[in-house]
Order: C-alpha cells, then structure tokens, then sequence
C-alpha cells in the first residue's frame, strides 16, 4: 500500500513540475526556448528569466549547475559555472597562490563566450575585496577592487 502510494505521489511531483516548467516556458521569447532545448536537449531543473534585452536560463546538467545567457533573438552568447579552485588551468591558481595569500576566495566562476573561456575570482581580506579577471590561461588582471566598510 505504502509503495503504492509513494508512486502516485511520486507521478503527481512529476506532473506539476512539467507543468511549472512549461508554465515559465511561456514567458518567454519561444526562439530562445527552442535554441536552448536544442543545445541542451538533457537539461534538468530548468528556470528561465526574461531580463531586458536578454534571456537568463538556470539548468542542471550531468550534475552541474550551469546559467545560459541568450540575447532577445534565440542566439547564446554565454555560458556560466560556478568552479572550485581545482578547476582553474594551474598558472592561474598558482598565480593566485603566490600573489594573494592573505585572502580566501568567496567567489569564481568560468565565463564561455564566443570560443573564449574568461576566468572571474572574487577574493577578499579582513578589509579589501579585489574581483580578478583572466581572459586566458596565464595572468590575472584587476577587475575591481573595494574596501569593506567596518561595522
């Protein structure tokens, strides 16, 4: 009986998660609807955002979260992961390593646009936050840089 009733419930979640999706499908630009199913036909979990100007869509993907940016007429023009240190070409975490070694990452994610991967580390001290950028495998260049207000 039990096992019976976990699969009706099971179907139901099923069925209204479908129907959630589809339901935000609709709010958007349906170019950029068949442009994403087309990319990325085994995308799980898929959220979409109408932006102005653009289309921001949250999926999972062979277990990994990943954000699509699409531009008002179906063309993708990123993609984004969020990435651990280890993730990093090895010059670039050595460089980070070697040159910042009293601050601790709080953010980084991999860029993908146009054949160019683009690598953003967000790094913070006591009183600093530096947001570096590298736009290939080697050096990082100073994004932004800000002091934290003292509470």
């Amino acid at each position: 009986m039990k096992k019976s009733i976990l699969s009706i419930a099971a179907v139901l979640m099923m069925g209204l998660s479908v129907f959630a999706a589809k339901n935000d499908e609709r709010d958007v630009n349906q170019s950029v609807v068949r442009s994403f199913h087309k990319e990325f036909n085994n995308a799980k979990n898929i959220k979409w955002e109408q932006k102005t100007g653009y289309v921001k869509v949250e999926f999972t993907l062979n277990d990994q979260v990943l954000f699509a940016y699409y531009d008002n007429e179906g063309k993708l023009t990123a993609i984004v992961r969020n990435i651990v240190s280890d993730q990093l070409p090895i010059s670039l975490l050595t460089s980070l390593k070697k040159e910042y070694t009293g601050y601790w990452i709080s953010e980084l994610f991999e860029l993908a646009s146009d054949d160019q991967t683009t690598y953003y580390v967000t790094l913070e001290s006591a009183d600093k936050k530096i947001v570096l950028r590298s736009e290939g495998v080697d050096t990082w260049d100073v994004y932004s840089k800000s002091r934290k207000d003292a509470q």
